[in-house]
């Protein structure tokens, strides 16, 4: 009896389990090289020769074409990661194929599948508790903190030669934009400019666009700028319907130009008895009315972007104004200086010299593309680091420290545990010590030495001892000033334990091709060259 296409393909029970966990391995062993600080690169390349240098996590899996449906779900457990806190893609990650993995010993000794996500369900719910115990409060006051925390989640990245300067730089950023202890990082603004260093990186007090004057004959530089923002065209609108004008003279042919002429002089005139010198359209301007502009010493830019015309308002203070009728000098921005600026063949628009400005721009500089990239990557790891640690007001330290006791604490809970279950719990903590290992393994290090010294200092009570690789050594992680926030120990613990409980239910898949060839295959990627 036929009960599918010739299309459909079929995998049951272990074969299905087996082929879901070795994806998912894959996956978790093509980013393990790139954790922690000594962690490296990784070249991917496009079939149109588009290259990305990177060591970030939720980057190396996007750009890759993973096919796979298991291997898939380990992608969106890294961007539920980027999302959710902006670091940590890679532990994530790593942490379910481990979990994974150790799921398939507990397999071959012949313990239900439905057993092991019992047991992962009740550990990962343990090391939440656990976290929070371990955790240590702070205040956005504790400013040297905060900057560890920065520094901490950009090193390993191209960022590292500048971390200082940048999470200094982020530290101010989140502190200007902060609103009743609310932290929207769309109110930062990243823009890129290829020339100088990453080290001439900086923080405006305002905005950046990547425009330019509508005409050379505005003025460059405008101080004590009046800024308007506008949500309209300073053109004429076109008819919405095919229209047609009969003309039989010469003189109604210029009486029509003059009334065209006539009416965008009107729009003009408004804007500037407004008392605005600076103008942002977010639509057209027409020719005519950029020589009214000029003329009058108006400085405008067109077509600038919504999320961009709303940041202007938030830096400046400025209304958006929809209706020419509603343009009055109350819906103005100010700012100390408006002015075109050009770095090398990029031209940029500062606004800048904002009073209590509540969007910022951070703009990157750097010799190549590739690098802008990886340094914008960093900054947003840090971003997202220090605003996660201000909204919880928690931190732990970093450095594997925290894995360490998780897997020390979760191996004395789970002698207290009857059944099979504490199997699970003993190897969802095993699944934890992958991290220390890999850190080490990363830097040169031994890891079974490594794991071996951590296990004995944390057994004898030193909890925070961890990996500092910038010496090679074990030591107080907290003193060294390794710390992450607690989020991303949360978010990944539950992402990972929670993708790995997904795939292990499965028992059957059934794909249906569309055409002759093995879909389950495990082929994480079509194109990439790897790390150098």
């Amino acid at each position: 009896m036929v009960l599918m296409p010739e299309d459909i393909q079929r995998m049951i029970g272990k074969d299905a389990q087996r082929n879901n966990i070795l994806a998912a391995k894959m996956v978790a062993d093509i980013v393990k090289t790139t954790l922690g600080p000594r962690g490296m690169d990784k070249m991917l390349v496009s079939p149109t020769n588009d290259i990305v240098i990177t060591n970030d996590g939720v980057t190396i899996l996007e750009e890759m074409q993973i096919e796979h449906p298991a291997a898939k779900m380990m992608v969106e457990i890294a961007k539920t990661q980027e999302t959710e806190v902006g670091d940590g893609t890679t532990t994530a990650v790593m942490i379910a194929g481990k979990l994974l993995e150790n799921a398939e010993k507990l397999l071959d000794m012949k313990i239900h599948p439905t057993v092991i996500t019992k047991g992962y369900r009740i550990a990962a719910e343990k090391s939440k508790q656990i976290l929070n115990d371990i955790a240590l409060r702070i205040t956005k006051d504790d400013d040297d903190i905060l900057r560890q925390i920065a520094i901490t989640a950009m090193t390993g990245k191209g960022a590292e030669d500048s971390k200082e300067l940048f999470a200094d730089i982020i530290l101010r950023a989140i502190k200007q934009i902060e609103i009743n202890g609310k932290i929207d990082l769309k109110d930062i603004k990243i823009e890129k400019s290829k020339g100088d260093g990453i080290e001439d990186t900086e923080l405006v007090s305002g905005i950046v666009l990547d425009k330019e004057r509508v005409s050379p004959d505005m003025p460059v530089l405008v101080k004590n700028a009046r800024i308007a923002l506008l949500d309209f065209p300073l053109e004429l609108k076109n008819p919405e319907i095919q229209t047609r004008i009969s003309i039989s003279s010469p003189e109604q042919l210029q009486g029509f130009i003059m009334q065209e002429e006539k009416s965008i002089k009107e729009i003009v005139d408004k804007v500037k008895f407004s008392g605005a010198n600076v103008v942002f359209c977010q639509k057209g301007i027409d020719d005519f009315a950029q020589y009214l502009l000029s003329k009058d010493e108006i400085f405008a830019c067109r077509r600038v972007a919504r999320s961009d015309i709303e940041k202007l308002a938030k830096a400046t203070g400025a209304k958006i104004v929809s209706s020419l009728s509603e343009l009055t000098p109350f819906e103005l921005g100010n700012a100390e200086v408006v002015e075109e600026v050009k770095h090398g063949e990029d031209v940029f628009v500062y606004v800048k010299g904002c009073q209590n400005p509540k969007a910022l721009t951070i703009l990157i500089h750097g010799g190549t593309e590739h690098v802008i990239d990886e340094v914008e990557r960093a900054i947003k790891d840090g971003l997202g680091d220090v605003a996660c640690a201000l909204r919880s007001g928690l931190v732990v330290p970093g450095g594997g420290a925290v894995e360490m006791e998780l897997t020390k604490r979760l191996r004395e809970f789970s002698q207290g545990l009857s059944g099979r279950e504490q199997l699970a719990v003993e190897e969802f903590a095993n699944a934890l010590e992958f991290i220390p290992s890999t850190l080490a393994e990363n830097a040169g290090m031994d890891p079974i030495d490594v794991l071996t010294e951590l296990k004995s200092r944390h057994d004898s009570g030193e909890r925070n001892a961890g990996l500092n690789l910038f010496t090679n050594r074990i030591e107080n992680v907290l003193e060294a000033k390794i710390i992450e926030p607690l989020k991303v120990k949360t978010q990944a613990i539950s992402s990972a334990s929670e993708v790995a409980i997904m795939i292990l239910r499965i028992d059957d898949v059934i794909a249906s091709t569309g055409k002759k060839g093995n879909m389950m295959s495990v082929n994480p990627m079509r194109s990439m060259s790897e790390e150098f």
